[in-house]
């Protein structure tokens, strides 16, 4: 059985594009992540770097897209500024995404190279937090 690959949401790489490069100054922002609500709506973010680790475009884009009732997320990309194009997800921003999207996609890879992957293709065998919470009575 062959899959079928993910198509490249490339509105949504054009929409990380516009914000990292107008918005994206110095170096306390130097990276933008556009999602897609499974509504179709684009929502933007930017990084808040500091010194004490400061949290990645992700993981704005969640607090973002939930203060603007937009709870679940199907497709994410980052893109870093100077034109360094899509920029892949973290460590850290991978298990949160993992943790919060189970089922999200991911925008990968370079140039010609752009591709769609779940999440967890790129956390393989991952610890699932919600897997090892106590059920609720």
């Amino acid at each position: 059985m062959t899959t079928q690959p993910t198509p490249v949401d490339h509105e949504l790489i054009a929409a990380a594009a516009h914000v990292a490069h107008t918005r994206c100054r110095g170096d306390n922002h130097t990276m933008a992540a556009a999602a897609r609500a499974r509504d179709g709506r684009i929502v933007t973010a930017v990084n808040a770097y500091h010194f004490t680790g400061g949290p990645c475009a992700e993981l704005v884009v969640i607090g973002a897209a939930a203060a603007q009732g937009a709870y679940d997320l199907h497709t994410i990309v980052a893109v870093g500024d100077r034109d360094r194009g899509v920029v892949p997800p973290c460590g850290r921003c991978r298990q949160v995404l993992l943790d919060y999207f189970p089922t999200l996609d991911v925008i990968v890879g370079h140039g010609d190279r752009l591709r769609t992957v779940p999440i967890t293709d790129l956390l393989p065998e991952s610890y699932v937090w919600a897997d090892h919470q106590l059920e609720s009575e």
